[in-house]
């Protein structure tokens, strides 16, 4: 007797508990949600509006005419930030204005000086953020950017070099300590390589993104592609739980699987980041081992891997290394089958010697140097017919008549016979050209490169 009333009272609870569970979700106690902030990013084809969320929600949108309006409605979800203080300058938004509508729902209106196209997805919590949602304001009348004709030389054209720092926007990448970012330490370093590149006779550089906003793994593809680009290095900092672990890293595509369990692990990594800008990678992987089977592939991965080599021997003389050879796996942001593309992880921000190293201009300056010289000693051994720099390195004269040369700046770690060997001329050749006695050289040293030919 004693039991079955127990049994019974247990049973009423369970049965109590979940009616009270039921009411709760119908009186929207459970659901409800609070807009807690409001940030506006600014890409150069359209405007991202964040709302930070206490917990995700449904929503839906649609669009108004005379005016432009963009209409947001929020299930369940009350409004607890000042929508005055949110900064609306350099945006097409003039005005958002918010009102509760049909008991606890939330409805936000977006005044437009100008036709969007919207797309609206929710973004889960990362490192920085909580829950978002995500409203992408697509320039319905954008200028068409004109991409201008690689430029000429006397008929030689200039050496394209894309230079992509990763992350960006609502993807801050990796956190290291004191909050510094992953996002703004590669876009500074991107910044100082393309300095060097435009100073460089015969090359020009062009930054896939050059401002705190996310730009598509693929549509990063593109832009270099649209620019004619002859190379493509996307610049990452790392991080693992580990904060022990550091060192620099040179990866490439891998058609088939990753080198090392870390590269497969880094790259995965990467390819998530492309759910920020609301891209659903799921069933794309036919799609992009297609791309694959492009016969050019298989020289552009040697040249990757080339290119790859001359980077890391670079940054070998500044950082150490965490893999001491070029690594591979399926990075979605350097599969683009007509033009070489590497990856290289600067260091690990999550290391907190390594984060306050890359925070630094100096530091970001020799990274910057490893990049740029890494890819130069590619180019003057493999630079295409038709180029400046192909030109130079095989004889040619100014209009003037005299002959052209290249120069080198000295490093640490550097000897004469592996700066012959890098420009493909003798080590005879060199000495005598610089006015040598020996192979004696000093950091800091200019040498004069020998046109080959």
């Amino acid at each position: 007797m004693h039991n079955s009333r127990y049994w019974i009272l247990k049973k009423l609870t369970i049965l109590l508990q979940w009616f009270f569970i039921a009411w709760l979700f119908c009186s929207g106690w459970v659901l409800a949600a609070d807009v807690e902030g409001i940030r506006v990013w600014r890409a150069p084809d359209h405007t991202r509006l964040v709302l930070d969320l206490s917990s995700q929600v449904s929503f839906k949108y649609f669009t108004l005419a005379n005016p432009h309006r963009v209409v947001i409605d929020i299930e369940n979800t009350t409004l607890k930030t000042k929508l005055k203080a949110v900064d609306l300058s350099s945006s097409p938004i003039k005005k958002i204005r918010g009102a509760a509508r049909e008991r606890n729902n939330l409805r936000l209106v977006l005044d437009m000086d100008a036709k969007v196209k919207p797309n609206a997805f929710l973004l889960s919590a990362n490192q920085q953020y909580g829950e978002r949602l995500v409203i992408d304001l697509f320039d319905q009348h954008a200028k068409s950017s004109v991409i201008k004709t690689v430029p000429q030389n006397n008929g030689r054209r200039d050496i394209i070099i894309a230079l992509d720092a990763g992350h960006g926007g609502e993807d801050p990448g990796a956190l290291g300590p004191r909050r510094i970012r992953e996002k703004t330490v590669v876009l500074d370093i991107a910044r100082a390589t393309k300095k060097l590149f435009d100073r460089q006779p015969g090359y020009r550089a062009i930054l896939i993104r050059n401002g705190d906003y996310y730009v598509g793994l693929s549509k990063r593809r593109s832009i270099a592609r649209k620019h004619r680009a002859d190379f493509f290095v996307s610049i990452h900092a790392d991080a693992f739980k580990d904060k022990r672990v550091q060192g620099s890293s040179v990866y490439t595509l891998s058609q088939s699987g990753a080198s090392s369990a870390s590269a497969k692990l880094l790259a995965d990594s990467e390819n998530r980041t492309d759910l920020i800008g609301g891209v659903d990678l799921s069933g794309k992987g036919d799609v992009l081992a297609g791309v694959l089977l492009d016969l050019s592939m298989t020289a552009t991965l040697d040249s990757s891997v080339k290119v790859g080599r001359e980077i890391l021997r670079e940054i070998k003389k500044i950082s150490k290394l965490h893999k001491s050879t070029v690594e591979h796996a399926g990075f979605a942001v350097l599969k683009s089958p007509d033009i070489p593309s590497v990856l290289v992880e600067t260091g690990f921000i999550s290391n907190p010697k390594e984060a306050k190293r890359l925070s630094t201009k100096q530091h970001q300056g020799k990274v910057a140097n490893a990049i740029f010289d890494g890819t130069i000693a590619y180019f003057n051994r493999y630079a295409l017919a038709g180029t400046r720099v192909h030109w130079m390195n095989n004889g040619g004269k100014t209009t003037g008549g005299l002959q052209v040369a290249m120069s080198y700046k000295i490093k640490s770690g550097d000897t004469l016979s592996e700066v012959a060997s890098r420009f493909s001329v003798s080590l005879t050749k060199l000495r005598r050209y610089n006015g040598l006695a020996g192979d004696k050289i000093r950091i800091g040293q200019i040498l004069k490169i020998p046109p080959r030919g």
